[in-house]
């Protein structure tokens, strides 16, 4: 029982790992490492799936240490090398999994009760977790072998009626049955078919101004809108200035493109302003540069964002001065934000008021 819960775990451990080392990659992209803009969706899918198999997780986490908890208190043979390092394995798997589910949980509702920054910790946690599971899975390997080469007539149909009552076919539905709910009442909240049953996502994707959510508020992030003399720049090779009438009048663009929170929540939008490239070229810069995006945002993590190359090139990419067909409102953004295809909400950065070409 501990085997196959185990392989549902492992699984469900693997594509949150991997799922959120795209999304860590997106937000700390290396110099040397190129990351595609297209499909224009890829992340919205990449982190709705994140967010669901880490909440799927916690189920059947709970379920793997049922099945084992009387042989975790038992008492070790110290000098049993290897049941020491498995003994050792599994309290770091489990102690890191249960901080990791925890904090990812909280941070799905904006909570954040610790001193300590969640993105890094969250992000190191990861790798403990794989590092544990390798240990614990290479010491266990014989049991595991073991267990794949029984045949169906040899493994018990039962388990001990002093300990659960339940036949083992019925825990696997149960456990199963557990995960699969837990899964889709979360998955609402970027799969927009299964929202109206949605009921443990913490946000409804389309409840806020204009139709979308928002993490920020203008008062959170100390702006409180912009004067007469208030001016949009480019630094490039050519500096460039405009005052917000001046940025309507240039050519505008249109793009379906949606919000995808790093909580996990996304929502499709229609968005119009002027494409990025076509700053660049008015500035004279190549179309394939890097730009830093400079925010009024006072402080914060993401007061400043970039763009790399094939983000500030893509013809969706967009300093955006409208939403769903009105002016943006100050919470998403006025007078101009970015919108990009295929990039974490947290780095379509609001209220900006500054492009540099740095690349």
């Amino acid at each position: 029982m501990a085997t196959v819960i185990g392989r549902w775990l492992g699984t469900t451990v693997v594509i949150c790992f991997l799922t959120g080392l795209y999304s860590h990659v997106l937000q700390d992209t290396p110099s040397w490492l190129p990351v595609p803009s297209r499909p224009a969706n890829l992340y919205r899918v990449t982190q709705g799936v994140h967010v669901i198999s880490g909440t799927v997780a916690v189920p059947l986490l709970l379920a793997k240490l049922w099945t084992v908890y009387p042989k975790l208190f038992a008492k070790p043979d110290l000098k049993a090398i290897g049941q020491l390092i498995e003994r050792l394995s599994i309290l770091v798997l489990v102690s890191s999994m249960a901080l990791e589910l925890f904090i990812g949980f909280v941070n799905t509702l904006q909570w954040y009760p610790w001193p300590f920054p969640f993105r890094q910790t969250h992000y190191a946690l990861a790798w403990i977790i794989v590092g544990a599971l390798l240990v614990h899975v290479a010491v266990k390997l014989p049991l595991i072998r073991a267990n794949w080469r029984r045949t169906p007539e040899r493994r018990p149909e039962s388990l001990p009626a002093e300990t659960t009552g339940l036949t083992r076919r019925g825990l696997f539905r149960t456990v199963a049955g557990a995960a699969t709910l837990v899964g889709i009442t979360t998955a609402g909240q970027s799969a927009t078919p299964l929202g109206s049953i949605a009921v443990l996502a913490p946000r409804k994707p389309n409840v806020g101004p204009q139709g979308l959510p928002v993490n920020r508020t203008a008062a959170a992030a100390g702006v409180a809108g912009i004067g007469a003399d208030w001016r949009f720049t480019v630094a490039g090779p050519r500096q460039l200035s405009y005052s917000l009438e001046e940025l309507r009048n240039l050519p505008q663009s249109r793009a379906e493109l949606p919000i995808a929170c790093v909580e996990g929540w996304s929502q499709g939008a229609r968005w119009e302003g002027v494409r990025v490239r076509d700053l660049l070229a008015l500035c004279g810069a190549p179309a394939k540069s890097r730009v830093r995006v400079v925010s009024m945002e006072k402080g914060g993590f993401y007061a400043t964002s970039e763009l790399p190359e094939d983000f500030a090139a893509d013809s969706l990419t967009l300093l955006a001065l409208r939403l769903n067909g009105s002016e943006l409102a100050l919470d998403h953004g006025f007078p101009a934000r970015i919108i990009a295809p295929n990039r974490p909400g947290v780095l379509q950065t609001k209220w900006v008021h500054r492009l540099e070409v740095i690349a």
